[in-house]
């Protein structure tokens, strides 16, 4: 362990309490012992314990009062609640686990079992404290911490960072709400690239916002950037009413509250290759590389991206790649804008369908079929009509890898 972590543990059994303290203290951890608690949670506020195991059948709430009050405060809700529960007990005591038990034990408790579950407590909690809360990515620290693990092993990777251009605009615009579609369909579709082009331990982020960063091998991220910004182009249009589709930009204010004609999002994506060779020792440098080339292409109309080749040229300068995307797939329609205009789904029941296979990944006529939107021969016409468009489009624009999702 990094550092020490706090244990709490309640119960009024002074052998239990024993026990579990000599073991847990011998494997490195920092026990704080009670033999009872009330509802007042502001000493444990004060201890800030990494993990609480309270021991139910002997607690003086058997309803688990302290649990609700810990759940319920913001400064603790996040901390990891171990019950220790009679197997006789546990049938009736399942009822109170809503009340915000993260698990439990059967008393005794093998003091291995429970080292085990606080390891798993404290690894799922650092994973939610750190991931990003609407796309559930992991977040900045565990983002520097997978690229000071490349560093580290001194593996050959390519650091990527994304930004969607005029995300602001279009957030102002259409409403928050319509925003966290655009971020969760980003993030939605980046992970289908990386699983589809990528390795099997490739890495992806959600710095917060509209920004996003992925890790791959250098030989695989062209592949990715082209089919990300391909796919990106093809379906966020469809965010925006027809008529602002159709038109290619927005009315709105800039910076300097002037109505400006603001176009369509966009991706800009930033590549940093590091190997032996690049010089780079620390994360610090690849944020600036990263800093340097997005000031470079931002303000670039339409998707691109752009990675340093790390090709020095006599003159001292670095040798740079660029991809700008030109794609003008007008004959496409997903599938959920397909049965919206066939008036099959209105617009809210798509974006509660959507909504739903953003977050869990199932595709998108499942969902439908599962909330009772569409029937199944409906949905089987508007798959063959999107196919047809699919076949019947002229593929001399760039595609050599390109996959349709159908959304």
């Amino acid at each position: 362990m990094d550092k020490l972590i706090k244990i709490l543990i309640i119960s009024p059994d002074a052998k239990i309490r024993e026990v579990l303290q000599f073991c847990l203290e011998g494997w490195g951890y920092e026990t704080i012992l009670w033999d009872s608690h009330n509802e007042n949670i502001a000493p444990i506020k004060k201890i800030s314990p990494g993990v609480i195991v309270i021991d139910v059948h002997s607690a003086s709430f058997s309803d688990l009062n302290i649990c609700s009050l810990l759940k319920d405060d913001f400064l603790t809700a996040g901390i990891p609640v171990i019950t220790l529960i009679n197997k006789r007990h546990l049938r009736s005591q399942l009822l109170n686990l809503k009340h915000g038990v993260d698990d439990y034990l059967i008393k005794p408790p093998d003091p291995l079992d429970l080292r085990i579950r606080i390891e798993m407590a404290v690894r799922r909690f650092q994973f939610s404290f750190h991931a990003n809360p609407l796309t559930g990515l992991p977040g900045g620290r565990v983002i520097e911490e997978a690229l000071k693990e490349k560093m580290r092993v001194g593996a050959d990777f390519s650091m990527a960072y994304i930004d969607v251009d005029n995300f602001k605009f279009f957030n102002d615009a259409y409403g928050y709400l319509r925003g966290d579609g655009v971020i969760m369909n980003t993030a939605y579709i980046l992970y289908n690239t990386i699983k589809k082009f990528g390795n099997k331990d490739d890495f992806i982020g959600h710095i917060g916002g509209d920004d996003f960063v992925f890790i791959t091998s250098p030989d695989k991220h062209e592949l990715i950037c082209q089919n990300f910004i391909f796919v990106f182009d093809t379906l966020t249009s469809f965010h925006y009413t027809p008529e602002d589709r159709k038109r290619g930009f927005i009315i709105a204010r800039d910076r300097a509250r002037k109505m400006k004609e603001i176009p369509l999002m966009s991706v800009s994506i930033a590549v940093v290759n590091v190997n032996k060779d690049a010089g780079i020792t620390n994360t610090i440098q690849i944020n600036e590389k990263i800093t340097e080339i997005k000031k470079y292409i931002k303000n670039m109309p339409g998707s691109k991206y752009m990675a340093d080749r790390r090709n020095i040229k006599k003159d001292g300068s670095i040798g740079f790649r660029i991809y700008k995307s030109d794609n003008n797939l007008d004959f496409y329609r997903p599938l959920g804008q397909l049965l919206c205009e066939r008036e099959i789904v209105t617009k809210d029941q798509l974006e509660e369908a959507l909504m739903v296979h953003w977050k869990r990944g199932i595709a998108l006529g499942e969902v439908l079929k599962e909330l009772g939107f569409v029937k199944e021969e409906q949905l089987a016409e508007a798959l063959s009509a999107q196919e047809a468009m699919r076949i019947s489009h002229d593929k001399g624009k760039f595609s050599p890898s390109f996959y349709f999702i159908h959304t």
